[in-house]
């Protein structure tokens, strides 16, 4: 109630004219703007061209021709980009008569420079064959999994990764399951556990302690 009172207490003074000034004066400001983004060259529709108002984080996107709409304010700046294009920022003007105003905008091509490559011969086919042959192929993503899922593989980066946040959780909420499942008695030793024993059995005859060198 009491923060209700002042600005019930405010409003008496303001003026509906004021508040119509003000709105009409915002609704002056208000220009809707449309267009077509085109290529340079081909003047082509551009497709999922970003469209963005500058400093407002605003935007729409171009059709499949190139066709927008989105409402700006007089003296916003409008950015156009697309990947493999040149930006480019339009300025809406501050002093135009109207709410409505319509562009044309060619975007031009962004050239990509490369490094320059040079493409020698073999002397002799003996030495191309050798060489040909010699070539390490690298892995494809398949190869790559199944080494990973090699059971040697994993149980070294098991032992050599760190764990994340989730694994250390997991484990620290299993020990404290563990230790409260147990409380206000003696827990059992694994020395009386059979299933324990069969675990060290298999892991004994994997060689999991043999000394590695």
């Amino acid at each position: 109630m009491q923060r209700i009172l002042p600005i019930v207490f405010l409003c008496c003074f303001i003026r509906p004219t004021q508040v119509h000034a003000q709105f009409e004066g915002f609704r002056d400001s208000v220009v809707q703007l449309y267009g077509v983004v085109m290529t340079a060259d081909s003047l082509q529709g551009l497709q999922s061209v970003s469209v963005v108002v500058k400093g407002q984080n605003r935007g729409t996107i171009t059709n499949e021709k190139g066709v927008f709409s989105i409402v700006v304010l007089k003296g916003d700046q409008v950015e156009f980009t697309s990947i493999g294009f040149k930006p480019k920022t339009i300025t809406i003007p501050g002093n135009m008569v109207g709410n409505q105003y319509s562009v044309i905008q060619l975007m031009v091509n962004d050239t990509i420079y490369l490094p320059a490559t040079i493409l020698k011969p073999r002397p002799s086919r003996e030495q191309f064959e050798r060489d040909f042959l010699a070539t390490q192929i690298p892995d494809d993503n398949l190869t790559v999994a199944r080494k990973n899922n090699n059971e040697a593989t994993r149980r070294i980066l098991m032992s050599s990764l760190p764990t994340d946040g989730r694994e250390a959780g997991n484990r620290y909420l299993r020990q404290s399951a563990n230790k409260y499942y147990y409380a206000g008695q003696a827990a059992p030793q694994n020395i009386f556990n059979p299933f324990a024993w069969a675990e060290f059995i298999k892991a004994w005859k994997r060689g999991d302690y043999k000394k590695k060198r």
